[in-house]
């Protein structure tokens, strides 16, 4: 199975997926553990994938996403976005509509607590 085909297996087979740099007890870049955090702290259930361990991996999710930059995060086989973009959306609220839409249990207070910490 080609590289491509593995990230297009896992991105169908899990409703939440991020690939990151480390894994979502132990990020290893400051933008991996940003994303994990937030998506820990809010009690979403996610598959992580350690680009670090497989380059064949790292290289084709860039591929295959058309975008240059680890971690990225996908919901029910949709990208979603990197750091920034899930950092944006978690602040405005539209992570939390985008979960509630796509099925995703998550804990809404936890999600509000975020907001208020960095109102």
């Amino acid at each position: 199975m080609s590289a491509q085909d593995t990230i297009k297996k896992t991105v169908t087979d899990n409703d939440v997926v991020l690939f990151m740099k480390g894994t979502k007890t132990m990020p290893q870049c400051g933008f991996s553990s940003r994303v994990a955090g937030v998506l820990n702290f809010m009690g979403v259930e996610y598959a992580d994938v350690n680009v670090l361990a497989d380059e064949d991996i790292r290289a084709a999710i860039k591929d295959y996403s058309d975008w240059p930059t680890i971690p990225q995060l996908y919901v029910k086989g949709e990208f979603v976005g990197g750091c920034d973009i899930v950092t944006e959306m978690t602040l405005s609220g539209e992570l939390d509509q985008l979960l509630a839409e796509k099925g995703v249990t998550f804990d809404k207070d936890a999600a509000e607590k975020i907001r208020e910490a960095n109102a």
